[in-house]
C-alpha cells in the first residue's frame, strides 16, 4: 500500500511537471509570435544607410484617427542634427502613405517618395554639420495595405479598435522615420485625435485631453530616448483602472487599459504587476521611468509587446506581464545595438521571468523552470545565442525561442551560477548604470566587458563557448573511493557540436551517501579526463550531475565504481535476479575486504567479509544495493530479490 502511495506521488509530481510546462511553452510561443509580429518581411527591410548622416533630437507626432477606419492622418515634426552637411534628407515611409506637404521653417520644401520606401527631401538650405533644424511632414493613407502587419484595424466583441507593432522594421509602415538600432529619439510628444467616445493609449505620461466637436486629442509626453520601433498608438474603448507602485516614498501608476469585455477578469490578474515591479526594483534598480507611468494596453494578438512605458498585450498571465516588464529595463532602457545582439533583449527578459518564479513561487518551481528551459535548448544539437550576418535576414532567427530566448536566459543563468549571486548582481546594476549604455544601445562585448570589471574575471571561454559558439556538453564521470574518507572523480565530455573544443563550467555534482548523506560540490572543470579528490567522512552509493539543472547539458552518464573501467566491468555479480544465492565473479588481482547489501532506502541489511558467494534467501522481495569494499577502491552493484 506504501508502495502505491509512493506511485501515485510520484504521478501526480509528474504530472503537475508538465501542466507547468505546457503552460509555460504556451505562453513561451505568444510572446514570441507577438514580438515578431511586424517582422516577416525583415529580409527586404533593413536599417537605411542613407538615413545614417543625422541624429533624431525630437519628435511632435500629431495623429488623427478613427479606429473603425484604416487610416491615419498625420503631421510629424521632426527635428534632427546634421552628422554632416545636409541639402537632402531621407526618412523612412512605404510607398502607400502618401505626402502632402513638407515645410522647414514655415517655407515648402520639395520631396518625392521612390520605391525603396523612402521619403527624399530637398532642405531650404544646407544644414551644416553640427546644426540643428527641423522640418514638418504632412501625410496619410491606409497603413494595414503595406503588408508590414504593423498597423491593425480590427474588433473585439464588436467594437474596433487600432494598434500598432512595429518590432523591428514596421514602424516605416504608418510614419515617417528613421528605424535602425543607432539612433534614439530623445524625447516625443504625441498628440492622438479620436472620437470621443474612443479611449487613446500612447507612450510616456498622459499630459491632458481636449474635446471639440465630437473629437478628443489626447496628449501624451515621453522625455526618454526611444527608437522609432518601441513608439506605439492604440485606440478603443477601453475600461481604464490603475495600480500605485509605493517607489519607495515617489509613488507613480500601473495604467491598465482594457477590453470592457475582459475588465473584471483583468483586475484579478494585474495587480500582481506591483509586485513584479517591486522585485526588478529590489534586484537591480529604478524602474527607468518612474516619473511617467507603466502601463497595459490590450490588443489584438496572443502574446505581448514591450513599448517602453506601456506594454501592448494579448492577455494578463503573470508570465507575460513579467517578461514585458522586463524589458523597460532590458530592452529599452538598453536596447540590443544590432539583430545580432537580440538576445540582450529577449534572454534577459526571459531570464527576468524565470526570477519571477524562483522569488514568487520558491525553489521546486523555479527548478521546473530550468528543467523546461534546458530541455528546449538542447531539443538541438547546434545553434549559437549570437547571430551571424546571414542570421539576421530570418526573422524566425532572430526570434527564435530556442535561442535568442531560452539559451541566451540559461547563459544568464549559469553566468549567476559562475559568478555568485552578490557579483553577479552586482554587474547587472552596474550594466544599466553605465552612462554610455543608459538609454542607449548595447552590444554583446558591451556587457562582456561590465562583467568582467566587476568580477575580475576574464569571461572570454565562458561567452566564446555558451554565447558565439554552438551545442552542449554531454558529461560521463566516473567514480569510486580510494580511502573511506575521500572521492576520487573523473570528470569526461563530449560535444554536441564541433564549434567547440572544450565546455569550460563549474560542473555541479551531488555526493550522496548509505546513511542519507548529502554533499554538493561544484567542480570547475577546464578539461577532458580532469581528476578531483575531495574528502568525503561518509560511504558513498550515489552521485548526481546537477541534480538541480543548472547547467546546459543533456545525456549526461555516471560510471560508479572503480577508478579503471575495464576492471569495473569484469567484476560481476550472477544470477540477476537471484532467490537464494549471488556468486561473485572478479579479476585475480581484487581482494574483497567486505560487503555490504542496503535495501531500496538507503538502510543495511547485512554485511558480509571475504565471501565469493552471498546468501540472500532471507532477504525479502525487492530491489537492492550491494557495495563490495575491495583493495582497490569501492563497487557498487545492484540486484533484484525474487
Amino acid at each position: 500500500m506504501k508502495q502505491m502511495k509512493n506511485i501515485l506521488l510520484l504521478l501526480l509530481l509528474f504530472l503537475g511537471y508538465v501542466g507547468f510546462s505546457q503552460d509555460i511553452i504556451t505562453e513561451f510561443r505568444q510572446i514570441i509570435e507577438s514580438e515578431a509580429k511586424a517582422g516577416h518581411k525583415i529580409i527586404n527591410n533593413k536599417a537605411n544607410i542613407n538615413t545614417s548622416n543625422y541624429d533624431i533630437t525630437y519628435h511632435q507626432l500629431d495623429w488623427t484617427i478613427d479606429p473603425a477606419i484604416a487610416f491615419i492622418d498625420g503631421i510629424v515634426t521632426t527635428s534632427f542634427t546634421a552628422k554632416e552637411d545636409l541639402s537632402t534628407i531621407i526618412f523612412d515611409l512605404t510607398d502607400n502613405m502618401t505626402v502632402s506637404e513638407v515645410t522647414q521653417n514655415g517655407a515648402n520644401l520639395t520631396y518625392n517618395q521612390n520605391t525603396n520606401d523612402e521619403l527624399v527631401i530637398t532642405l531650404s538650405q544646407t544644414v551644416l554639420k553640427g546644426q540643428s533644424s527641423s522640418v514638418i511632414i504632412t501625410y496619410s493613407g491606409n497603413p494595414v495595405s503595406s503588408g508590414f502587419g504593423s498597423f491593425e484595424q480590427t474588433t473585439h466583441n464588436g467594437a474596433p479598435i487600432i494598434w500598432t507593432l512595429s518590432e523591428p522594421y514596421g514602424a516605416k509602415g504608418w510614419w515617417p522615420c528613421k528605424q535602425d538600432l543607432n539612433d534614439k529619439i530623445d524625447a516625443i510628444d504625441v498628440y492622438i485625435t479620436a472620437p470621443q467616445q474612443y479611449v487613446s493609449v500612447s507612450n510616456g505620461l498622459e499630459i491632458d485631453k481636449n474635446t471639440k466637436v465630437g473629437r478628443t486629442t489626447t496628449h501624451f509626453r515621453h522625455q526618454y530616448p526611444i527608437p522609432a520601433y518601441l513608439i506605439a498608438i492604440a485606440v478603443t474603448n477601453y475600461s481604464v483602472y490603475s495600480h500605485q507602485v509605493p517607489n519607495n516614498g515617489k509613488p507613480f501608476d500601473i495604467v491598465n487599459y482594457v477590453y470592457p469585455e475582459n475588465l473584471a477578469s483583468a483586475q484579478s490578474q494585474t495587480g500582481v504587476t506591483v509586485d513584479i515591479m517591486n522585485l526588478f526594483t529590489q534586484l537591480f534598480e529604478e524602474y527607468p521611468y518612474a516619473d511617467e507611468k507603466y502601463g497595459h494596453a490590450q490588443f489584438g494578438w496572443g502574446g505581448g509587446m514591450e513599448h517602453t512605458t506601456v506594454s501592448f498585450m494579448g492577455s494578463f498571465s503573470r508570465g507575460l506581464i513579467a517578461h514585458e516588464l522586463a524589458h523597460q529595463w532590458f530592452g529599452n532602457k538598453i536596447t540590443c545595438g544590432s539583430w545580432k545582439d537580440i538576445w540582450l533583449n529577449e534572454g534577459f527578459a526571459t531570464y527576468l521571468s524565470g526570477l519571477t518564479i524562483e522569488n514568487l513561487d520558491g525553489a521546486s518551481n523555479f527548478k521546473n523552470w530550468r528543467i523546461s528551459t534546458i530541455n528546449s535548448v538542447t531539443s538541438s544539437p547546434n545553434g549559437a545565442v549570437y547571430l551571424s550576418d546571414i542570421d539576421t535576414t530570418s526573422v524566425n532567427r532572430i526570434f527564435n525561442g530556442r535561442l535568442s530566448y531560452n539559451k541566451g536566459a540559461m547563459v544568464l543563468h549559469m553566468l549567476r551560477k559562475k559568478l555568485g549571486d552578490t557579483m553577479f548582481f552586482q554587474g547587472m546594476k552596474e550594466y544599466l548604470a553605465d552612462p554610455s549604455l543608459a538609454y542607449s544601445y548595447a552590444k554583446t562585448p558591451d556587457f562582456i566587458a561590465k562583467m568582467e570589471a566587476v568580477s575580475g574575471q576574464n569571461l572570454s571561454e565562458f561567452f566564446n563557448d555558451w554565447i558565439y559558439n554552438q551545442g552542449y556538453p554531454r558529461y560521463t564521470i566516473n567514480w569510486y573511493q580510494p580511502q573511506p574518507n575521500e572521492i576520487k572523480i573523473t570528470i569526461n565530455q563530449t560535444q554536441s557540436h564541433s564549434s567547440v573544443s572544450y565546455f569550460e563550467a563549474p560542473v555541479p555534482i551531488r555526493v550522496i551517501g548509505s546513511g542519507g548523506e548529502v554533499v554538493d560540490l561544484v567542480l570547475d572543470n577546464k578539461f577532458n579526463g580532469e581528476e578531483f579528490l575531495k574528502s568525503i567522512n561518509f560511504e558513498v552509493t550515489e552521485i548526481q550531475i546537477d541534480p538541480e539543472f543548472h547547467l546546459i547539458s543533456r545525456f549526461n552518464n555516471v560510471v560508479l565504481g572503480l577508478e579503471d573501467l575495464v576492471l569495473e566491468s569484469e567484476f560481476t555479480i550472477y544470477p540477476n535476479p537471484a532467490s537464494t544465492a549471488i556468486l561473485i565473479n572478479k579479476p585475480n588481482d581484487i581482494e574483497l575486504e567486505n560487503i555490504t547489501i542496503y535495501n531500496s532506502l538507503g538502510q543495511i541489511e547485512s554485511e558480509i567479509s571475504q565471501k565469493d558467494q552471498i546468501d540472500v534467501s532471507h532477504l525479502r522481495p525487492g530491489f537492492y544495493f550491494i557495495k563490495v569494499q575491495t583493495n582497490k577502491g569501492f563497487i557498487h552493484k545492484s540486484f533484484l530479490k525474487y
